[in-house]
Formats: structure tokens, C-alpha cells, sequence
């Protein structure tokens, strides 16, 4: 019997990580999984609140689960990514990141912009690209498989907007994912 009591979905550049906490409130118990695999396992704990620390995603991005008490045996738990907690790492992570999937020779490809480093993410790997400042803004050229795609970033004209990002593949726009 799994004592599994929550689940989050986390985004990061390289892709979608489920993690599962299991917490036995009687024994103790802790064990965390990331993307179904085990990554902490503590039986028999005395103290039933507290916090595990664990890496998720090939950044090895920081991630602590936070087990707070609350009335009686009812307990809170509180994921943190980074140092934030869930919701402020989502509400950031829609600033600083531009994501887009398409369908291209029979496959699919998720690209992901890191505004803050420009590094471009494909299907969960950094891919090698190169910038150059063009007559309206700046575009970063890269490849998938052989299709040439850049990045357009340019001016939105409104301090609030900032800079609009573009995805350009074969000389065609590609939507981005709402966020």
C-alpha cells in the first residue's frame, strides 16, 4: 500500500517531471519519486514534520518538499523549486521562458528560450545556437534535424510587454504554448 499524499507536475527547460511524496503519518515514512523513480526513502521517522531536499531534471534543479503540521494528524505539504515556492517558480518561470511545440518529420519537438541565459532547449537537451543582431532586434539560429529555425526577439514598443520572442522554422511562425 503506497501512502502517496501528493503530486506535482514541474516544468523546467528539459521537460515535465511528475513528483510523488509518500508520507506514512504513523510510521514516518518518506519517500520521494521523480518521474517514478525512487529518489528519497526514510522509514521510520520520529518526527513527522520537517523537509527533504532532492534534485529534479538534468540541471539538477533544487526541489524541497516542506511537511508542516497542522490540526490533529492533518499535514501540509509545501513544494519549493529554487528556493520558491511552487506557484512564485510557475508565475517566474512564465517570465523567463518562451515555449514551443511543434510537428516536424513525423515527430514532435518541445523548444524551450531561457530568456535570462538564451540558451535554446530541445526535447530536453541544450542545443547549440548563434545570435546575431539584426536591424529590429536580435535572432538566435539554430537547427532541428534539418530544418533551419530561429528565434526573433524585438521590441514590443510597451515597457509593461517588454520583448516579444518568435519562433521562425522553415520561414514560418510556429505558435507559442499559452501560458
Amino acid at each position: 500500500m503506497t501512502d502517496v499524499v501528493a503530486i506535482w507536475d514541474v516544468i523546467l527547460s528539459d521537460g515535465v517531471h511528475k513528483i510523488e511524496f509518500e508520507h506514512g503519518t504513523i510510521s514516518g515514512k518518506r519517500v520521494v519519486y521523480v518521474d517514478g523513480k525512487e529518489e528519497i526513502r526514510k522509514e521510520w521517522m520520529f518526527k513527522l514534520v520537517g523537509k527533504e531536499t532532492f534534485c529534479v531534471g538534468a540541471g539538477k534543479t533544487k526541489a524541497t518538499i516542506r511537511i508542516l503540521s497542522g490540526k490533529g494528524y492533518i499535514f501540509k505539504y509545501i513544494l519549493e523549486i529554487e528556493g520558491k515556492s511552487f506557484r512564485k517558480y510557475v508565475e517566474n518561470r512564465s517570465k523567463t521562458t518562451n515555449t514551443w511545440v511543434l510537428h516536424l518529420d513525423g515527430k514532435n519537438f518541445r523548444i524551450v528560450l531561457e530568456k535570462n541565459t538564451m540558451d535554446v532547449w530541445c526535447n530536453g537537451k541544450i542545443i547549440e545556437s548563434a545570435g546575431e543582431f539584426v536591424d529590429d532586434g536580435t535572432e538566435t539560429h539554430f537547427s532541428v534535424g534539418n530544418h533551419a529555425c530561429y528565434i526573433k526577439a524585438v521590441s514590443s514598443g510597451k515597457r509593461r510587454e517588454g520583448i516579444i520572442h518568435t519562433l521562425i522554422v522553415d520561414n514560418r511562425e510556429i505558435p507559442e504554448l499559452p501560458k
